[in-house]
This record gives structure tokens, C-alpha cells and sequence, in this order.
């Protein structure tokens, strides 16, 4: 006898179902939440909600109105969904065929809401159990997608293709894989092609949807296929259909990056039919995936240039794009002057410390607010259903609230003018002058916004066509800066931010001070703006334009930083992130200049007191602490009166760190803390040794508690590669700045070093970063090896092992293997006679690796202990004598004109000595000069009296 529920249960689920998912009674809310929680001990649950969701008139028969009825099927669906995922494969007690049959039976349900959460339920089963789990039940969806009896209603023929599309891509992987000699796509594929003829118009869309899954993965399946999908695309091209027409639009997107020369022969017809798309006012959707053509075949090298001959009709339909539309204007006209209020904890993005370049490292688009833009190239495959009066969505992206954020079509079209114009340069903005000319003093405000952005996006492309008119538009511009409407300040601010390399390279002291000093002076003047998003694109323009003038702003930095004290004082919360970016660029690229006095005693308190007020675990901390680093290393040692209580609290955030990372480890109750603590203070603690002279390092370190090298090994073995580069760093930066410090905690740091050299450690999918990792812990034993002198003895072979498996790696970047040369030469100064013996096996490797490296001290100091080694085994240079004799003769050039290094003396020296001893013992030493360039036999006579 099949399973029938009990009443009394069934009625309290479904009050539990519909509080959960109302917001009416937050009590009411929570207890039911919890109540929920408790049931899924009961293999019974996954019954009665799989009876709940596919049984819409047993609801209306407990007394449940249409809009109730929906909303408890689809808390149903969530809860089901959920349940399943957190099932083990074998779950005892749960009848998983009973929820296999009612999640069918729902497909059926004349709610399309209700169709499509039955469809993730079913691809959350599949996705469990594999493929195999459930073998008739791909073909079952086929066939009622595609009509095979005949007599399948248009609903469940809909409801079918919904979840195959989910299943296709919650599945795509494991569907492309071989069982027992056939994969599943290479049949679903072709049936999914017959069932895009669908006269059902949702039908066609979800089908070709499901095709678009598999694209961009290169499937064997989906290439077999190719021309037989090309075939489809183009009779659906005039579907009547919008969301079949946006769905063919993303095939064609999508085959631009996998098979272009399938694209490139039709060009001139798919220019005129994705221009006729872009221009659907009526589905904004279907108009943002047209103008994503543009965008992804700009990107393409092969593809680009074939769009040369239709810029005339690509360019105008991006310009038209690019003017906000009617809902946006409502919404953004008469912005509020809101630089007064407080912001709310929505408008906080989450922070993150940013990515940093590897230590001795030896050799996108913009949108409309100056941020990098995301392109979301891979769509859901879902399309959307229009909502019946009482249905919920199914999901939400977390920014529903904040159209700013979202890639919208005026976005994704500013970005293509952007590609393009790089592309094609003069002959784009020959195309857009009519349409800036037209609307750049237009009497609506939309009209004069469009066609600043128009400018801005243009600009690093067309820069040598628009330079001619700059000293006409730059004037103008910095006239919108007072426009009253917000949103045009905005964009003006992020406009000359993009021409602030022109107006900062102009080599005329007139020049400068007519449109250089207005430019700075507009955009600082506006980051304290009435309006928060002026503010905020007014301090990323400056931030451009102090990347772009670098040390030029030296003059000026009275005015600039007076300038940012005013907006620490006047910043809320959001700004406050902008804002540490503007102080930590400028302390970068004027450095040293910072360090006036009058500058410090302005600068800093405003610094200090806003870092009095941010908690230890705010995430502003991030941004705050990065910012410190910056102006640490600016200032030196002006930094010294500061440095006790930063220092102090970096040692306290990193113990603190640690502390709960043990906790959460030993209780999964106890959430993880964020990474970004320990690496933002690790890297402010390396700006602050570096900064300060010995001494003073010296007793930050001395009197720190914890004590200082027991947090560094604790972090030096973290399983973030982000912590342990940042930690690796600060270990050679001890070894450079305050060596006697760090010396008798070597016995227990070196090993953990050692450990960190072994390739076999790095993890593939994350290769990247591991990589970077490896090239701060040869940099920072190569510092160590200098300082610890022989005492490195003991750790020489083991260290020698794990460099030489690195260099002998073909995948290891060049950048770590030159580091990793230049340890192993930096190890030989004072070990030579411990590595002569293995000299053999690394002497080609290293005279190949380190050639192309430029001449640092550094370098010189790795020659100078690889010289030492040969000197202690000559005979093992054999196979590679010629190449050294080169690279002798290579180095002797940069010492003779005037390089200065510390061991100069010493590297002259050394290589005259090898140089004197190979002639010595080669009876035919003339008879091998021969084998060297003329010039370089020359260099060797005239310097050693050869």
C-alpha cells in the first residue's frame, strides 16, 4: 500500500512551511525555521513535503487562499530540495522512488511557478544519486518535452523541458562523460535539436537553453553536432519569441569563443540581425545578450577585425545604448544630496585584501562608475517565466536592491565601445564625434550623461584621434562638474579620471597649469561632493589620475592631502574604502616626499584617529591596514612615533586570528575568520620593519606578545596560500632588517621553509598562487642564506633537494625558478664546499635560468657563491664550460661600466681566479677560446691579461 500521510502532521508542516517563508511575524518566522530544522531528522519529511508540493488542492481544502497555497508548495520545494542535498546516498528509511513519482507529478501542475521548483528538486536528485541513479528518467523527459505520444499537455511538455534544462546544467560534466562506450549527450543533444521546433514557444527557448549549457565546454557531443546547431540557430534567428531570440543570441555569443571560423563567414548577417536585437526596446534582456556579441567579438583577435567594415552600424546602436532608459531616469533624477546621512549595513560591500606581487619578481573594461566591469559570459540556462499573481522567485542573487552593481545593457555597451575602439582607435571616434557633437551639450541631462560616457570610453583607444579636441573638452567637462544633476557629475568625475595620463604627461608649465591643475583640482573639490556616489567616483578618478602623474604630484601634495583630511572627517563608512586607496597611491608614487614634517602632522592624525574608531574585526580593517602599509613605507622612519601602537595591534589581530581559526577547526559551530586579518596585518607589519631603521625594528620585535616568530611559524604553516606568501615575505624582510632577531628562532623556522620549497605540496587548482608562495620562500632563504653566513651548513642539502627540483621542473614559472637560482648562488657564498659536489646537476641550470635575470645585488651575490662552488669543483662544469665562459664574459661588461654592487670586488675576483684556474689546467685553453664570440674572447683578455 502506498504511503499516505497523517493529517495532524501534514496541517502543522504546512503552518510551519508558511511562516517560514513569511516575514509578517519574525517570531513566527524563527520558530517555524527551527521547527523545520528538527524535522529533517525524519526520513518521513521528504514524504510529506514532496505530498505537500504536488498537491495544490489538498491545500485549498485546509483552508489556504491561491497566493498561501503557492507560497507553502514552493517552501515545500526549497525544504525538499535542501533535504535531499543534505542526504547520504544511502538514507535509511527514505522512500526516494515515492518523492521520485510525486516531483514527476508536479511537472504537471498548471503553475509554472510550481513546474519549475518540481524540476530542481528532480536535478537535485540526479545530481545526488549520478546519472545512473535514475536511468529512465531522462528519456521519460525527453519524450514528454518533445510530444512524443502526442496527447502531452502543453504544461508538462514545459514542466518536462524545465528540468531537463536544470538537470543539463546541474549535470553538464558528468552527461559528457563515456558509460560503457556512449556518452549521454551525444543523444540528448540531437533530441534537444528535434524539440527545438517545438510550437510551444517556452519549450523551443528551454530547449535551446539546455544546448547553450554545453558550449562553452567544448563537448565532443556538442562539436559533432555544430553544423547541425548553426542550422537551428539560424531558423530560430525571427522566432516570435523573445526568450527563444535571446537564447540564439547566446548560442552565437558563445561560439564566437569556441569555434569562430563557424561565425566568421556569416558576419555581415549576424552584424545586421544583432543590430535589429540590440534595438528591442521592448525586452531589455534580449537587447543586453545582442549587445554582448560585440563585446565578446572584439575580445576575439581572429574575429575582431571582420567587424572593421560594419563599425558604421555597431557604433550608433551602442551610442543609443548607452542613455539610461525611462525606469532608471525616474529613479536616478534629482538624486538626493545624501553626503550627511548614515549609511545603512546593505550599502557595505564586503572587503577583501587585494592580491599582491610576489616578492623579487625578477623581470578590463571600465564601467560607468570607473570600476571594473564583470561579464558575465556563461548565462543561467533557465529563461524566465512571467510570474502568476501569488508566485515567489525561486532565487535571488543578493543585489535585486542595488541596480548600480548589476551588468546591464548601458554597461555592457560602453565596455564593447571600449574593446572596439581599442581595436579600430580613430575610426570609432570619427563614427561617435557626430553623437558627442550632438548631445554633449544636450538640454536632458540623460542625453549630456550618455555622451560623457561615450567620451570616457573611448578614451584609451582613441586617445591620439581625441587629443586634438581636448583643450576644447577638458574645459567643458570640468564645467559638468557642477551639472545638478548627480549622476552626470558622476560620470564626468570618471571621464577626466580616464584622461588624466593626457593632462598629467603635458610637458608645457602652461599647459599644465591651464588644464592639468583645473582637472586635479575638479576632481578633488568633488570628492566632497553633496552626493555619496559622487564622492565615491570622484576619489576613484583621483586615484586614477595619481596612477597616471605619479611623482608629478609632488608639488602638490600639501593641497591633496589637506584635501583628503577633509573627507576623513566628512566620509561615512563607504567612501572611507575609496579614500584609503587615494592616501596609500599617492603615498606610492610620490614615496619619500611624504615625509615632510608639516605633510605627517597633517596627514596621520586624521589616519590615527580614524583608526582609533575601527574595531579589530571590522572589515574596514582590510582596507585600512594596506592604506598604513603604503604610507609605512613612504615615510621611513618618520614613522618611528606611530609605529608602537600599529605594530601592537597587527600583533594583536594575527593572535586573535589564530586563536579562533584553532577554535573553529575543534568546533564547526565556531565560523572561520577571514583570512584577510592575518594577511593585511602580516604585510603591515613587513611595511613597518622595512620602513624603520634597525634598531627601532629591532625592539618592535624584541618586546612583542606574543612573541613575534612564534605567530610568523604558525602562520608560515596556515592553509591559506594567501597568508603564507604574505608570511614568507615578512620572513625575508626580518632576514634583511632585523637579522640578529630573527636568528635564534632558525632552528625552527628552516625547516618549515624547507617544507614549503617541496613541489609535491602544491595543489593543481590552485597551482597559481602556490606558485607565488614558492617564489617568497626562495627569496626569503636566499636573505637568510646571506645573513646566516655558514651557519646555514646544517640545512644545505635538504634546501639544495628541494631548488633543484624546482629549476628541473619544466612547469614551474620562470619568475620562481630565478628566484630559486638565485637562493641556490646566494647559499653558495658561505656553503660552496657543502654544494661543489652536486655542481654537476645544477650548473647548466643555473647559467641558463639566471642569464636573462637584470643585474641586482641580488644576482650579483648568486654569481658571486656560484663562482665559490665552481672554484671548489672545477671538473663538474664540463658539459657547460662554454656557457660560463659567455655568461663570465656577459657579467664583465656591467662591472667594467660602472655597476656598484657590495660584492663587485669579490665577483671580479672570483671570476678571474676560475677564469686563470681553467687555463691552467686546459693543455688547449686557445684552441676553446675559439669556440666563443669574438667579442667576448676580447672581453676576457683584456680583463684577466688572458
Amino acid at each position: 500500500m502506498a504511503w499516505q500521510p497523517e493529517r495532524d502532521p501534514l496541517q502543522e508542516l504546512v503552518g510551519y512551511l508558511r511562516d517560514a517563508l513569511s516575514g509578517h511575524d519574525q517570531n513566527a518566522q524563527r520558530y517555524a525555521t527551527m521547527m523545520l530544522g528538527q524535522a529533517k531528522s525524519s526520513p518521513a519529511t521528504a514524504n510529506y513535503l514532496a505530498y505537500i508540493l504536488s498537491n495544490g488542492q489538498l491545500l485549498q481544502d485546509l483552508g489556504l487562499n491561491s497566493s498561501d497555497s503557492i507560497l507553502v508548495r514552493s517552501s515545500a520545494a526549497i525544504n525538499l530540495k535542501n533535504l535531499i542535498k543534505g542526504f547520504s546516498k544511502a538514507y535509511p528509511g527514505l522512500d526516494l522512488d515515492y518523492v521520485r513519482s510525486l516531483a514527476l507529478s508536479a511537472l504537471e501542475d498548471s503553475v509554472s511557478q510550481i513546474r519549475s521548483f518540481a524540476g530542481s528538486v528532480i536535478s537535485e536528485i540526479v545530481q545526488k544519486g549520478g546519472i545512473l541513479s535514475w536511468p529512465e528518467l531522462l528519456p521519460e523527459l525527453i519524450a514528454f518535452a518533445g510530444n512524443d505520444a502526442g496527447n502531452v499537455l502543453p504544461e508538462t511538455q514545459e514542466g518536462a523541458m524545465s528540468a531537463m534544462a536544470k538537470i543539463c546544467e546541474d549535470n553538464k560534466e558528468s552527461l559528457d562523460k563515456d558509460y560503457h562506450g556512449q556518452r549521454p549527450l551525444s543523444v540528448i543533444i540531437p533530441r534537444l535539436l528535434d524539440i527545438t521546433s517545438s510550437p510551444n514557444a517556452k519549450v523551443r527557448a528551454f530547449a535551446l537553453a539546455s544546448i547553450n549549457t554545453f558550449i562553452p565546454q567544448v563537448s565532443p557531443s556538442v562539436l559533432a553536432s555544430l553544423d547541425d546547431i548553426m542550422a537551428r540557430l539560424f531558423h530560430l534567428a525571427n522566432d516570435p519569441s523573445d526568450s527563444v531570440r535571446r537564447n540564439v543570441c547566446r548560442s552565437f555569443t558563445q561560439l564566437v569563443d569556441v569555434r569562430p571560423d563557424k561565425i566568421q563567414p556569416y558576419m555581415a548577417g549576424l552584424v545586421d540581425y544583432f543590430v535589429l536585437q540590440q534595438r528591442n526596446t521592448d525586452d531589455p534582456d534580449l537587447a543586453l545578450d545582442a549587445a554582448e556579441f560585440w563585446l565578446c567579438v572584439g575580445e576575439n583577435r581572429r574575429l575582431c577585425p571582420s567587424l572593421g567594415p560594419f563599425l558604421g552600424q555597431i557604433i550608433p546602436v551602442l551610442l543609443e545604448s548607452m542613455v539610461y532608459d525611462e525606469e532608471d531616469i525616474l529613479r536616478l533624477e534629482g538624486d538626493a544630496d545624501d553626503a550627511d546621512q548614515e549609511d545603512r549595513q546593505e550599502d557595505l560591500k564586503p572587503q577583501f585584501a587585494t592580491m599582491k606581487t610576489p616578492r623579487m619578481a625578477t623581470n578590463g573594461h571600465v564601467d560607468a562608475n570607473g570600476e571594473a566591469a564583470t561579464n558575465p559570459k556563461i548565462h543561467d540556462t533557465i529563461t524566465d517565466d512571467e510570474l502568476s499573481e501569488g508566485e515567489i522567485e525561486e532565487s535571488d542573487d543578493g543585489n535585486a536592491g542595488n541596480l548600480e552593481d548589476r551588468w546591464n545593457l548601458r554597461k555592457c555597451s560602453a565596455a564593447a565601445l571600449d574593446v572596439l575602439a581599442s581595436h579600430f582607435h580613430g575610426a570609432v571616434f570619427t563614427i561617435t564625434l557626430p553623437y558627442l557633437t550632438e548631445n554633449l551639450r544636450h538640454q536632458e541631462w540623460p542625453n549630456r550623461e550618455a555622451a560623457v560616457l561615450a567620451i570616457g570610453a573611448v578614451a584609451d583607444g582613441c586617445m591620439e584621434a581625441v587629443t586634438p579636441h581636448l583643450p576644447d573638452l577638458v574645459p567643458y567637462l570640468l564645467s559638468l562638474l557642477n551639472d545638478k544633476e548627480p549622476i552626470v557629475r558622476l560620470i564626468t568625475c570618471w571621464a577626466l579620471g580616464r584622461y588624466s595620463s593626457w593632462a598629467s604627461h603635458l610637458q608645457d608649465p602652461s599647459d599644465c597649469k591651464r588644464y592639468f591643475e583645473p582637472m586635479m583640482e575638479g576632481i578633488l573639490n568633488k570628492m566632497l561632493d553633496k552626493n555619496k556616489r559622487v564622492q565615491e567616483a570622484a576619489a576613484s578618478a583621483f586615484a586614477n589620475l595619481e596612477e597616471k602623474a605619479t611623482k608629478s604630484l609632488t608639488p602638490y601634495c600639501g593641497p591633496i592631502i589637506r584635501k583628503f583630511v577633509e573627507c576623513f572627517g566628512k566620509y561615512k563608512d563607504r567612501n572611507m574604502f575609496i579614500l584609503y586607496d587615494c592616501v596609500q597611491t599617492l603615498a606610492e608614487h610620490v614615496g619619500p616626499a611624504l615625509a615632510q614634517q608639516e605633510l605627517i602632522d597633517t596627514l596621520m592624525p586624521a589616519i590615527i584617529q580614524r583608526w582609533s574608531k575601527v574595531s579589530d574585526r571590522s572589515q574596514e580593517i582590510f582596507p585600512l591596514l594596506e592604506c598604513l602599509s603604503y604610507v609605512a613605507t613612504a615615510l621611513a622612519d618618520a614613522f618611528a612615533p606611530f609605529a608602537v601602537p600599529v605594530f601592537g595591534r597587527c600583533i594583536r589581530i594575527i593572535h586573535q586570528s589564530l586563536e579562533e581559526y584553532v577554535m573553529s577547526i575543534n568546533d564547526q559551530a565556531v565560523d572561520k575568520p577571514s583570512k584577510d586579518f592575518l594577511v593585511t596585518s602580516l604585510d603591515l607589519l613587513s611595511a613597518i620593519i622595512q620602513a624603520l631603521d634597525f634598531r627601532r625594528g629591532g625592539e618592535l620585535v624584541q618586546t612583542s606578545q606574543p612573541r613575534f616568530f612564534d605567530l610568523l611559524l604558525f602562520c608560515m604553516e596556515d592553509p591559506s596560500n594567501d597568508v603564507r606568501q604574505s608570511s614568507y615575505a615578512l620572513l625575508g624582510d626580518c632576514a634583511v632588517n632585523i637579522f640578529p632577531q630573527l636568528q635564534p628562532f632558525l632552528p625552527a623556522l628552516v625547516p618549515v621553509l624547507i617544507q614549503q620549497l617541496n613541489l609535491d605540496n602544491l595543489r593543481d587548482q590552485d597551482s597559481e598562487q602556490g606558485f607565488s608562495v614558492i617564489n617568497n620562500a626562495c627569496w626569503s632563504c636566499g636573505e637568510i642564506a646571506m645573513n646566516e653566513s655558514a651557519g646555514m651548513g646544517p640545512y644545505v642539502e635538504q634546501i639544495y633537494k628541494r631548488l633543484l627540483g624546482i629549476i628541473s621542473n619544466p612547469e614551474v614559472p620562470t619568475s620562481v625558478n630565478e628566484n630559486a637560482v638565485i637562493a641556490l648562488g646566494r647559499l653558495g657564498v658561505h656553503c660552496s664546499p657543502t654544494l661543489a659536489p652536486h655542481l654537476g646537476e645544477f650548473g647548466k641550470a643555473f647559467l641558463q635560468i639566471i642569464g636573462p635575470v637584470e643585474y641586482t645585488d641580488e644576482r650579483a651575490h648568486a654569481f658571486l657563491g656560484f663562482n665559490r662552488t665552481v672554484e671548489n669543483n672545477p671538473q663538474a662544469m664540463e658539459d657547460c664550460l662554454l656557457e660560463y665562459f659567455q655568461a663570465s664574459a656577459a657579467y664583465l661588461r656591467p662591472l667594467n661600466s660602472g655597476f656598484n654592487s657590495p660584492s663587485s670586488k669579490d665577483l671580479s675576483e672570483s671570476f678571474k681566479r676560475n677564469i686563470l684556474g681553467y687555463k691552467s689546467l686546459m693543455p688547449n685553453f686557445e684552441l676553446f677560446l675559439q669556440q666563443l664570440p669574438a667579442r667576448d674572447v676580447e672581453k676576457l683578455r683584456r680583463s684577466f691579461n688572458l
